[in-house]
């Protein structure tokens, strides 16, 4: 499958280097306002093709985003000294209101991949410029977040992360919220495994696991500047289930009718991934303070989009 990145900086640059190593994409087309940085970043990247898996990367324009199946946006701009959250957004959205039309005009069967922050916002802005069925307009999400909860969980268990089922839901972001009722080793409820592993969750434990996956973002940004492995991880992760039509569940951010109470937020919840996109969305079964931390974390994000102007 032919991906786009527009936007060449850490984020898309890392997310092409992981789908060449997972062999997600067959052709990977980089697009930046900095035409340098992209040929530099496609040609540092080809040259790990002979150890990983064979694909044509290479800068290029709008136009070599044609017949491309899905494209990644990680442009973005960066917040000034003294600028308000609504105001970043707000040239964010100019920012898509430019390159969403220009994508389209020559792929307009792609899916669009979003990986700017504000993570949930941006979707929902994406969404609305593009016009396209929800299920073709995709965030990131907590596809990261969950990662991570699943990493530490793991950790604490002893046992590899990929026989670990755990999500965390809503915003990508302080209002997240980690299912920990819904987590789940080979069919026992996290709880019953750690217990049979001798490795307890008390609330202790579960607690650090909690600020450890909601504060990571800050913990790396206050060490080197910015996060880029993980997110470019995931998003190699969506994109090889795209390609391969795996109908995989992944906990994604896209424009949801209703949750709790609140209409028409964009918000990750676990979602089936495929060809076509989000193929179908499952609403979680949650314990109390979940649903009340889910509806909180909703309305955080709809009150964010209502302050935008389009």
């Amino acid at each position: 499958m032919k991906v786009g990145i527009v936007g060449a900086g850490n984020v898309g640059a890392t997310a092409a280097f992981a789908m060449v190593l997972r062999g997600a994409a067959n052709e990977i087309v980089l697009i930046d306002k900095n035409d340098a940085l992209a040929r530099a970043q496609a040609q540092d990247i080809l040259h790990a093709t002979p150890f990983s898996c064979a694909a044509r990367i290479y800068a290029g324009t709008y136009a070599d985003l044609a017949n491309a199946g899905v494209v990644v946006l990680s442009a973005g701009v960066a917040q000034r000294p003294g600028e308000t959250r609504l105001q970043l957004l707000d040239r964010n959205a100019q920012v898509f209101a430019e390159i969403i039309p220009a994508v389209l005009a020559v792929a307009p069967n792609a899916i669009l991949l979003v990986a700017t922050n504000p993570l949930d916002v941006m979707t929902d802005v994406a969404a609305r410029i593009s016009g396209l069925p929800a299920g073709r307009v995709i965030g990131s999400g907590t596809t990261l977040d969950s990662a991570r909860f699943r990493a530490l969980l793991g950790a604490h268990l002893d046992i590899s992360p990929k026989s670990v089922h755990a999500y965390v839901l809503g915003e990508h972001g302080d209002s997240e919220v980690l299912w920990w009722s819904g987590a789940s080793v080979a069919g026992l409820p996290i709880m019953a495994m750690a217990e049979q592993q001798k490795r307890p969750l008390d609330a202790a434990a579960k607690a650090r696991i909690d600020e450890a996956v909601r504060r990571a973002a800050y913990t790396i940004i206050d060490g080197k500047g910015a996060t880029w492995f993980g997110i470019g991880g995931g998003l190699a992760r969506i994109v090889q289930a795209i390609a391969g039509n795996e109908h995989v569940l992944l906990s994604v951010s896209a424009s949801t009718p209703r949750i709790e109470d609140v209409e028409n937020v964009t918000l990750s919840l676990p979602r089936v991934i495929g060809a076509t996109g989000i193929v179908s969305t499952l609403i979680p079964e949650l314990d109390e303070g979940e649903r009340l931390a889910l509806r909180h974390s909703a309305e955080i994000l709809k009150a964010a989009t209502e302050g935008l102007t389009l």
